[in-house]
């Protein structure tokens, strides 16, 4: 009986250090909701769609044609500030937008997977009424996440533009995988550096001060963690040799661009892609990590209006 009190005792004791360690590593502490998307004073505007709210701008002319640009893993879409503004110059009609989990848009509790995000996009672009073919742009995680789009709506893409987009299923160990454990080691483990690790994707991360803090608003709304979480999870499910084989088979006209020197996604990946697609047209950005429509700004822009061009 002594030693069922012991093991009792240890439980309990165990518990409540793992509930304070979670209490004080976790940032979320907030609600998203219409107060605190006012306070945030971001530009662009709210749509609810059906899984949820989300934030989105549009800018250029109505009749221009249609770019949608969907950023990656956890930076929302102002990781497209250069190229939305090329975009807007250049007489397009540009939309960018904050996928669930992430910037001001919601944070449901759902699966975080392939069909959800083209749900996202599917519903936004019937939302704001575009009709005709788009030309599709993703970076990093948004690569896997336009790559699905396209694989699952061929009929709406004019061209599918690539930015170091993650193009395999990572390995998750036991641990990230099991329930209640994996979550929690995610979030008191991953998501409280997540800011200050983002300096990483930079060749040179002096040239972008500020940028960690940027970043840590969107931390303290809850479902933060758990978006990232289950992205995560459902990415390493994902079968990207069959998510690829389709966009082959529709002859879907794909630009990839990867940053020579990026530290995140090793350029030496491109190779999965462009033997998956063949008809894959290449460029390769020097001096720039993995972000190099801000790093190499002006040679991103121009080699991707050149390529948009070549395609009407």
């Amino acid at each position: 009986m002594k030693a069922l009190r012991l093991v009792v005792l240890v439980l309990v004791l165990a518990g409540v250090g793992a509930a304070g360690y979670y209490y004080i590593r976790n940032p979320e502490s907030q609600t998203l909701n219409t107060v605190a998307r006012r306070d945030a004073q971001a530009p662009g505007d709210y749509l609810t769609l059906g899984d949820g709210v989300t934030h989105y701008e549009v800018a250029g002319p109505d009749n221009g044609r249609v770019a949608v640009l969907v950023h990656g893993f956890s930076v929302p879409s102002y990781i497209w500030d250069p190229t939305f503004a090329a975009l807007r110059d250049a007489g397009y009609r540009v939309i960018r937008y904050d996928l669930y989990g992430r910037g001001l848009s919601d944070r449901p509790d759902a699966a975080y997977d392939g069909a959800f995000y083209d749900r996202q996009l599917d519903q936004l672009l019937t939302a704001l009424k575009v009709d005709g073919k788009i030309d599709l742009f993703g970076l990093s995680f948004g690569g896997y996440v336009s790559a699905h789009y396209a694989s699952t709506h061929p009929q709406r893409i004019r061209t599918l533009n690539l930015v170091d987009p993650s193009n395999s299923a990572p390995q998750l160990g036991w641990q990230m995988t099991t329930p209640l454990l994996g979550p929690y080691l995610f979030q008191t483990g991953a998501v409280p550096g997540m800011a200050d690790h983002q300096s990483s994707d930079f060749l040179h991360p002096e040239q972008f001060p500020g940028w960690a803090d940027r970043y840590r608003q969107q931390m303290q709304y809850h479902g933060f963690g758990r978006a990232l979480y289950r992205s995560r999870v459902a990415l390493a499910r994902e079968d990207f040799d069959g998510i690829y084989a389709a966009i082959a088979r529709a002859g879907t006209p794909v630009h990839l661009v990867w940053g020579k020197q990026d530290p995140t996604i090793p350029v030496a990946q491109a190779a999965h892609i462009r033997n998956a697609i063949p008809s894959t047209v290449y460029r390769e950005i020097d001096q720039s990590g993995h972000l190099p429509q801000m790093e190499q700004a002006a040679l991103f822009n121009h080699d991707m209006l050149t390529y948009l061009a070549a395609h009407p």
